[in-house]
């Protein structure tokens, strides 16, 4: 069987979100999770990817929406 390449795809899409305004926001996380799901479930490698998208975010950055989609990624990796 073929190794899922979507944890490429994720990362690619987070460099763009981090260099356009220099932050991630909720719709941009809730993107890059969509592309994680595509496949039906989140394997070892996208899930490293979302820890490490998570890990980059700075605690000013974090609003409601943020919280909310940070929380639902948590719960659906853990």
């Amino acid at each position: 069987m073929k190794e899922a390449r979507d944890y490429l795809e994720m990362s690619f899409r987070s460099i763009q979100c981090f260099s356009n305004d220099g932050k991630l926001d909720a719709n941009e996380l809730g993107k890059i999770l969509e592309i994680a799901e595509k496949d039906g479930k989140i394997d070892n490698n996208e899930m490293r990817v979302l820890q490490n998208i998570i890990a980059r975010i700075k605690p000013h950055e974090v609003n409601d929406a943020m919280r909310a989609k940070m929380m639902e990624i948590s719960e659906k990796i853990a």
